[in-house]
């Protein structure tokens, strides 16, 4: 049972990560569409999406931290 409790970090890295990398992938297309009404709504969607990166890893690891004591 141990096991599964250390490899469950990695498989939720792995998939935060690859979701992100998606994101990142599409991310030039949706500011070009979203620059069209507005480069402001442009720039914040994209600084939304880096922001959301570090933020996510940050909860994560906020919630981890509360799980040990």
């Amino acid at each position: 049972m141990s096991g599964g409790k250390k490899r469950s970090p990695a498989i939720a890295a792995a998939i935060i990560f690859f979701g992100f990398t998606l994101l990142f992938l599409v991310m030039p297309s949706i500011v070009l569409w979203l620059a069209q009404f507005s480069p402001w709504l442009a720039a914040g969607f994209g600084i939304l999406a880096v922001l959301s990166f570090f933020l996510i890893f940050w909860l994560r690891a906020r919630h981890q931290r509360r799980g040990n004591r």
